[in-house]
């Protein structure tokens, strides 16, 4: 019996090495590959080229425009029976080419140009800001799986030390130097060990297929994590955030929409030519070639007030994206600010946790020695364990919360 429990910790922790000393992905890894998979990240991309090629179609529409028509039509009349002669003509035949040429004027040219522009900057945002959320939600599962490894490996490495002192203590029961109930209280702590690290592991795998799930990545094989390298970069002004520059670029819009309404009551020329065959077929046929140019002119007279009814929805969308950003400004500051002073907490926590860890290693030490020689209890020697593992735990859970806390600031930091 106490064979079998020894070779199954045995071959159970050789099983566990091979993936624990395997080569790791790195979080850089998985942020590239998410940004090249994700699918709303293209898209900006394609509308950003979409935009690019309705600034050509602006400078096409605003040069010569020519069509081919033909209207053919022939109306009899029987016996007195049929159209008016005087409203059809009996028949009517038709080949014109027709030559159109807007007049547009400079300042609507350039007002199209800068809503185009101004479009493709609010793209631009969206996509940095889409990046950003993938960027921070890619991190934070990164970090989540990387806690569970850690706490996975460390959990390993007690079982290890459990392992090499199952041979000693099995040697000192057999010799009578301890009870059979002191070594069957240690294999109990062995085994309730191999348990954790079996649900540890099943923990990890899920940690990492739900990574794998976000980043786009299709594979299920059981691979390490390599530290995540996080640094915390400073804080730019608010003003110069991307986050901030939505609200400025949405402001920009609304003004450019505004311009664009009192450019369309303005009027609007264009000129036009035609040449080709027009003819009844009644005389002369055959002389019915010709041409003929021509000039519209629209000028808006009255609408029912339409005009200042569009410029007062623009000026309710401004008070709106107003409160927006005021309220975003507000909620900026305080969440930066209270990230800042939780990383500051995590990290006097660890501080704190890594000196009692050397307390509790000592303890630990200090104990196994003891065991080897048969001068102290069983219990003892798990409960030295036990405070070693509890104080690498609160340096693991405050280690992945800062880890997370420099996430969520850096999250902040795009320009």
């Amino acid at each position: 019996m106490v064979r079998a429990t020894f070779l199954t910790s045995f071959f159970l922790l050789c099983a566990f090495c091979n993936h624990t000393f395997g080569q790791g992905k790195t979080l850089q890894y998985f942020l590239e590959t998410g940004k090249k998979n994700s699918p709303l990240l293209k898209d900006y991309f394609n509308q950003s080229r979409i935009g690019s090629i309705d600034s050509l179609t602006i400078k096409a529409s605003s040069g010569f425009q020519v069509n081919a028509s033909s209207n053919n039509s022939y109306a009899p009349a029987i016996n007195g029976w049929g159209y008016d002669n005087a409203v059809t003509n009996g028949a009517n035949l038709s080949g014109l080419i027709t030559v159109t040429k807007p007049l547009t004027r400079k300042d609507v040219l350039q007002n199209q140009y800068e809503a185009l522009h101004l479009q493709n900057d609010s793209l631009q945002i969206a996509g940095q800001i889409t990046e950003q959320d993938l960027q921070r939600n890619i991190t934070a599962q990164y970090i989540t799986a990387y806690g569970t490894w850690m706490q996975y490996s460390s959990n390993i490495e007690i079982l290890t030390l459990l392992i090499n002192e199952d041979t000693i203590l099995r040697k000192l029961t057999e010799t009578g130097v301890y009870r059979q109930t002191d070594y069957l209280t240690f294999l109990v702590t062995l085994q309730q060990q191999q348990l954790l690290i079996s649900q540890l592991r099943i923990q990890y795998q899920n940690d990492l297929a739900t990574l794998n799930y976000i980043t786009g990545i299709e594979d299920t094989s059981f691979q390490s994590l390599a530290i995540p390298s996080l640094e915390l970069n400073p804080l730019p002004g608010i003003e110069n955030s991307v986050f901030y520059r939505q609200f400025v670029t949405d402001s920009l819009l609304l003004k450019n929409k505004d311009a664009q309404i009192d450019l369309n009551y303005k009027p609007t020329v264009s000129l036009y030519g035609d040449a080709g065959y027009l003819s009844s077929l009644a005389i002369t046929p055959y002389k019915n070639f010709g041409a003929s140019v021509g000039i519209n002119i629209t000028m808006p007279i009255y609408d029912g007030k339409q005009k200042k009814m569009q410029h007062d929805k623009n000026s309710i969308e401004e008070q709106t994206r107003s409160g927006y950003r005021d309220f975003f400004t507000a909620q900026y500051r305080q969440q930066t600010a209270q990230l800042l002073q939780q990383l500051q907490s995590a990290q006097q926590l660890i501080n704190q946790a890594t000196e009692q860890l050397k307390y509790s290693k000592g303890l630990m030490e200090a104990n196994r020695r003891l065991l080897i020689t048969g001068d102290v209890r069983v219990a003892d020697y798990i409960l030295a364990i036990n405070s070693y593992l509890v104080a690498k735990n609160i340096i693991r859970q405050n280690t992945v919360n800062k880890l997370q806390l420099i996430n969520q600031i850096n999250y902040w930091n795009r320009k």
